[in-house]
C-alpha cells in the first residue's frame, strides 16, 4: 500500500498494524473496508474509539474495566462477595464469564511477575489484592493464572502471602496445557477448570 503515496490511507494502515494480531496485511485490508465503507460507520467507529478512552477506566476495587468507579462486576449485588478470582489480565475476566461457571469477584494483577522482563510484585496489584482479603469478608481466592513459568512463579508468591490470612486457596484444575492463555481456549475448558478447581496446601 505504500507505494500508493496515499498518506491518510498510510498512517490508518500503521495505526491498525500496532493492534495485537493484525499484521500488516490484514491492516490493510481493515483500512480498505473503513474507506470503502459509509461516511456513517466511520464517524462511528471513530467516536466508539475515543468514547472508550475518554470514558473508561480500571476500577478501584478489582482494576477491571469500569465506566464508574466501580466495574458492573463489582456493584452487582448477586455476586458471591466471599470469593475472588486473581486473573492476569481483564481479557482473562471476560473469558471465565463466558463460561457462565463463576459467580464471584474478581481482582486483575495486570500481568505476571517476570524477572527476566523487570515485571516484579510491586508493580502488579498483589498489595491491593492483600488489602482486599484483610478487609472484605473473602474465604476463597481462585488463582486462575495462565499456566506459563511466570505464572507459576507468580502463583506461588501470592500463595505464600495469602497463608496467613486462613483462607481457601484453589488454582485452576490440571487439563490446561502449560503455556496457554485463557482467552484463547474454548469455554468448555475453562468451565472444566473452574468447577474441577483444586486447593493448593
Amino acid at each position: 500500500m505504500k507505494e500508493l503515496g496515499i498518506s491518510a490511507l498510510d498512517h490508518l494502515i500503521d495505526q491498525l498494524s500496532q493492534l495485537p494480531g493484525i499484521g500488516r496485511k490484514t491492516a490493510q485490508r481493515l483500512a480498505l473496508f473503513i474507506l470503502k465503507s459509509e461516511p456513517e460507520f466511520a464517524t462511528e467507529l471513530a467516536e466508539a474509539i475515543v468514547n472508550l478512552k475518554q470514558n473508561t477506566h480500571l476500577c478501584k476495587r478489582c482494576f477491571n474495566i469500569a465506566e464508574d468507579d466501580l466495574c458492573a462486576i463489582c456493584k452487582d449485588t448477586s455476586r458471591d462477595i466471599h470469593k475472588i478470582c486473581v486473573v492476569e489480565d481483564i481479557v482473562d475476566v471476560m473469558a471465565i464469564e463466558e463460561t457462565h461457571t463463576y459467580h464471584g469477584l474478581y481482582h486483575v494483577l495486570g500481568g505476571v511477575i517476570s524477572p527476566l522482563a523487570g515485571v516484579s510484585p510491586d508493580q502488579l496489584h498483589i498489595k491491593e489484592l492483600i488489602r482486599r482479603v484483610q478487609d472484605e469478608p473473602i474465604d476463597e481466592v481462585l488463582l486462575a493464572i495462565n499456566p506459563s513459568t511466570e505464572g507459576e512463579t507468580t502463583i506461588i508468591y501470592i500463595s505464600e502471602q495469602l497463608k496467613p490470612f486462613n483462607i481457601k486457596i484453589t488454582r485452576l484444575a490440571s487439563g490446561i496445557p502449560i503455556g496457554s492463555h485463557l482467552e484463547y481456549l474454548d469455554m468448555a475448558t475453562i468451565g472444566r477448570a473452574i468447577q474441577s478447581r483444586q486447593e493448593m496446601k
